[in-house]
C-alpha cells in the first residue's frame, strides 16, 4: 500500500511539473525539417510530435506562426543554400495547426526563393524575404493575397527581423555581408550597413537597441547599434555564430556555433561569452520560449531540437524533430 502510495505521488509530481510547464509554454514548437519535407508541430512540455505535416514542396527552411496561433506559414524556399544553384521556390504553405493539414497557398507565380518570415508587431501582416527579388514581399494573413513590397537594395537578402514597433526592418544579406535598414511604413531602404565579407542571421533586442548578426569568416558576432545603424563593436566566440536570440528580459544572447556544434550565451551586459553548451550535430536557429525559460536550438544533422533550461542552466532532452531540422516558430495556443 505505501508502495502504491509512493508511486502515485512520483506520477502527480511528473504529472503537476508537466501542466506547470505546459502552462508556462501555452504554446507549441514548430520545426521546419528542410530534409524531410515536413513541418513537425511538437508539444514543448512533453516533448511529444503531435504531428508532421508534409508540405508538398521543395523545400521550406523556415516557418512562422499567425499572430493568433491557428496556423503556420511555411516558405517554400527551394533545394539548395542562399547563393547556390538549384529549384527557385515560389509558394507559401499555409498549414492549419488544429488540422494539422495544408489548408492554402501562396502563389508568386514565378521563382522568388521565399525564405524568412515574421509577423508584423503591430500591423500583424506576414513580411517574406524574397531573395531572388532583393525584396521583403507583405501579405495579408488573412486573404494570403500579396498586398506589397518593400526592396532591401541588397542582393542574398536572407533573413528579417524587426523592431517592436513595427516602423524598422532589418535584413541578412548573405552574399554582400551587409545589413540594409528598412522603413517599414514607406517601404523604402534608409541604410546599407557594411559588415563583413559574409553575414548570416539577424537578431534584434527585445528593448530595440542591439541588431546582431553572425560574421562566416570569424568567430564574431557584429553589434549594431540602432540608434546610429552602425556597427559599434564585435562579440569574440569560440566558433563561427550562425542563428542567436535574445531573451525576453534583454540579458542573455544565445548563439548557435555549427561548425563546432555548440551554444553559446552571451551576457550582453558586458558583452562576452559566459556559458558554453554541447549541443548534437550542426546547431542551426535558435528560439527562446515567450516566458524565457528555455531556448530551443534546431540541429540539422541530428534531426533533433537542443532544449537548454535558461534558470538551471542545464542542457535537457533533446526534442526528436524531422530530417534537416531548420526554422523553429512559437504558435500561441489560443482557448
Amino acid at each position: 500500500m505505501q508502495a502504491n502510495r509512493f508511486f502515485l505521488s512520483v506520477a502527480l509530481f511528473a504529472s503537476c511539473a508537466i501542466m506547470a510547464h505546459s502552462e508556462n509554454s501555452s504554446g507549441l514548437l514548430l520545426v521546419a525539417n528542410k530534409g524531410d519535407r515536413t513541418l513537425s508541430i511538437i508539444n514543448p512540455a512533453t516533448g511529444v510530435q503531435l504531428a508532421a505535416v508534409a508540405e508538398d514542396g521543395v523545400t521550406g527552411h523556415e516557418v512562422i506562426a499567425s499572430a493568433d496561433g491557428k496556423l503556420a506559414f511555411v516558405p517554400i524556399y527551394g533545394n539548395s543554400g542562399v547563393g547556390h544553384a538549384g529549384t527557385d521556390g515560389s509558394l507559401i504553405r499555409i498549414i492549419d495547426l488544429k488540422k494539422q493539414a495544408v489548408i492554402g497557398t501562396v502563389d508568386f507565380v514565378r521563382g522568388v526563393r521565399p525564405h524568412c518570415a515574421m509577423i508584423g508587431p503591430r500591423d500583424k501582416l506576414l513580411y517574406v524575404t524574397t531573395e531572388l527579388e532583393n525584396s521583403i514581399s507583405v501579405i495579408d494573413p488573412k486573404t494570403f493575397e500579396v498586398i506589397g513590397s518593400i526592396p532591401t537594395g541588397q542582393s542574398e537578402s536572407h533573413m528579417l527581423c524587426i523592431s517592436s514597433d513595427g516602423k524598422t526592418g532589418y535584413t541578412a544579406n548573405v552574399g554582400p555581408g551587409t545589413v540594409s535598414v528598412l522603413d517599414m511604413e514607406k517601404k523604402a531602404v534608409s541604410k546599407i550597413i557594411p559588415i563583413c565579407k559574409t553575414t548570416q542571421r539577424i537578431c534584434i533586442s527585445p528593448d530595440d537597441k542591439w541588431v546582431f548578426t553572425a560574421d562566416q569568416t570569424k568567430p564574431q558576432m557584429a553589434v549594431i547599434d540602432t540608434s546610429t545603424n552602425e556597427v559599434t563593436s564585435w562579440i569574440e566566440l569560440p566558433g563561427v555564430g550562425y542563428g542567436a536570440a535574445v531573451t525576453p528580459d534583454g540579458r542573455w544572447l544565445v548563439v548557435a556555433m555549427s561548425g563546432i556544434s555548440k551554444v553559446g550565451m552571451v551576457d550582453l551586459q558586458t558583452m562576452k561569452i559566459a556559458r558554453i553548451f554541447d549541443a548534437p550535430k550542426t546547431p542551426q536557429e535558435v528560439l527562446i520560449s515567450p516566458d524565457g525559460a528555455f531556448a530551443y536550438v534546431s540541429c540539422s544533422a541530428s534531426a533533433q531540437v537542443a532544449v537548454i533550461d535558461l534558470k538551471k542552466f542545464t542542457v535537457e532532452k533533446p526534442i526528436t524533430a524531422g530530417k534537416g531540422a531548420d526554422g523553429l516558430a512559437w504558435a500561441v495556443v489560443t482557448k
